[in-house]
């Protein structure tokens, strides 16, 4: 079992997390939030009554992948 630590800021409908990887954003309401991880990914989240949610990737990773070949 792995140990983590996040801080979080809000400012009315945004809310800023600080982690030990980096800035992470997201804005929105109960229901609905857009969010951006610390490492470029950006979703989008719809939470339904009951306790169910859908989040979907929006576009591809930022990040870069390295091949070999």
């Amino acid at each position: 079992m792995g140990w983590g630590y996040r801080k979080s800021i809000r400012l009315g409908p945004f809310r800023i997390d600080l982690s030990p990887r980096g800035v992470g954003q997201s804005f929105g309401n109960r229901r609905f939030h857009f969010a951006r991880t610390p490492d470029g990914r950006k979703y989008v989240t719809v939470n339904l009554p009951g306790g169910f949610h859908v989040s979907k990737l929006i576009g591809g990773s930022s990040r870069r992948r390295h091949h070999r070949y």
